[in-house]
Order: C-alpha cells, then sequence, then structure tokens
C-alpha cells in the first residue's frame, strides 16, 4: 500500500503512522497540531528519505531507479561549445542534484548521431590513456574518452565545433524531498516500502528519547531495509544473468 505525506482527514499517511508508532491511538494531530514539531518530524522523514534512495541505488543494477515525482526522465542534453573541454554536471534542467553519470555520448559535428564517450579515470589510467588529457597541447577534435573528477567531466580532446544538445548524459538525481504543506504527494519509490520512513522516524525519536518501543522498531526497520534492497536488486526480470568465466590475463 502506499501512503501520501500527511492525511488528517484519513488519517492514513506518513506522518499519521509515526503518530501511531510513538503515542498510540491518542496520537492523533500529536505531529500536525504542534507547527514546530511538524517541521522537525518533516526534515526526519526527508533524512529517511535519503536513506531510502541510497540503498535503492546501491541495489538497484541495471534499471537505473528515479524517483517517480520527476515530471521528466532521467536524462540531460547540454550545449557543447567549441573550445572548451570541462563540463559542470551538479544538477538537472530542474535543479535537481546529480548524483551520479551512468553513459555520456557526443553529438557528432554537423547535426551527426550520439556516439558514446568511453569513460577514464586520468588518476589512475595508464600514461598513453591519459596522455591527451594532460599533455598541454590543447589537441582539438571529436572528443572520444572522457574524465569525471568533481561534479565536473573532461574531455579527451577539446571540440572544435558547437551543437544546442551535443552532451547527452544518462544520471542518477535526488528525488523529490516533502514540505509540511504536502498532504496528497507519496514518496516515488514501491509503495511496499513506503513504511519504511515511518519505521525509521519512528525509531530515531524512540532511540532518542530512550523509549522502550526502540528495539522492536530498529528490527522492523533492518527487515525493510533487507528486503528493499532484495527488491530492488532483482527488479530486472527481462535481463537473463549469464555467468561466464573469469579470465586472469597472462603477465
Amino acid at each position: 500500500m502506499s501512503l501520501v505525506f500527511s492525511d488528517t482527514t484519513n488519517k492514513d499517511g506518513i506522518i499519521q503512522g509515526i503518530e501511531r508508532e510513538l503515542f498510540g491511538d491518542d496520537g492523533d494531530g500529536k505531529i500536525t497540531g504542534n507547527t514546530i514539531r511538524f517541521k522537525r518530524f518533516t526534515a526526519d522523514v526527508n533524512l529517511a528519505l535519503a536513506k531510502a534512495w541510497s540503498i535503492i541505488l546501491k541495489a538497484d543494477g541495471r534499471w537505473n531507479w528515479d524517483d517517480n515525482n520527476h515530471g521528466d526522465h532521467p536524462i540531460i542534453r547540454t550545449p557543447l561549445v567549441s573550445g572548451q573541454r570541462d563540463y559542470t554536471f551538479t544538477t538537472d534542467g530542474s535543479g535537481n542534484t546529480i548524483l551520479q553519470i551512468f553513459k555520456l555520448f557526443v553529438k557528432q559535428e554537423n547535426g551527426g548521431v550520439y556516439q558514446e564517450l568511453k569513460p577514464v579515470d586520468v588518476q589512475t589510467a595508464r600514461p598513453f590513456s591519459r596522455s591527451s588529457f594532460t599533455d598541454g597541447l590543447g589537441t582539438v577534435g571529436v572528443p572520444q574518452v572522457y574524465d569525471k573528477t568533481g561534479n565536473a567531466i573532461f574531455f579527451d580532446v577539446i571540440p572544435d565545433y558547437s551543437d544546442d544538445e551535443g552532451i547527452m548524459a544518462y544520471v542518477s538525481r535526488e528525488g523529490f524531498y516533502f514540505t509540511t504543506a504536502d498532504t496528497t504527494r507519496k514518496p516515488g519509490f514501491a509503495g511496499d516500502f513506503h513504511e519504511y520512513l515511518v519505521v525509521r522516524v519512528a525509531y530515531k525519536y524512540a532511540a532518542r528519547n530512550g523509549m522502550p518501543i526502540a528495539t522492536g522498531l530498529r528490527d522492523e526497520m533492518l527487515r525493510l531495509e533487507k528486503e528493499m534492497g532484495d527488491f530492488y536488486g532483482r527488479r530486472e526480470k527481462d535481463v537473463k544473468n549469464i555467468m561466464q568465466p573469469r579470465i586472469t590475463p597472462f603477465k
């Protein structure tokens, strides 16, 4: 069952679940009826959201999870600028923080097709693999390889042409956080695990305040974390796993 953030009418939102866990059947309004407390618990729910996202992204394999609340896809197109080697990727077009870059493509000259670039870590690559990045010659042309450093990507060669949508990146990004004004918005992951937000927030509060229910809540939280990781780790049912031998190169 999926849960909205707060529903004071039907009493079946995430905040209402936290009220019941911590304050029992008489807990209605113990959070929503106090402005300061409501803000504090909203912040705690958002921390639980961030934890849930980290579990999902770690387990998610090749599916590449994205928050259901986003109105677009996690694909960014940005201008390629002649003479510019480095490009910063911190947010998408809607201001959402980018967490990872999975694939990077550059459009070929004169409106050509996108070509996937090969990633390389300049700090650990062999000298011949990083020479164009570090030799200072400023070689120009069509990029073939890129390095990720900090929040930026660096091309092996400096593009000598421009294109308004010359760079395309497949990314992961932060989901939507809640505010106290939210009512019908739901967490952007599988509804079966929305209860995790209730349990984690209630556990954190109970542990801070020495409540006896903390142990039971902790055990339930850990169970849900494992089930969530297992679920997102095996949801790619349309791809078959193939066992391949491990080959050790002769040195």
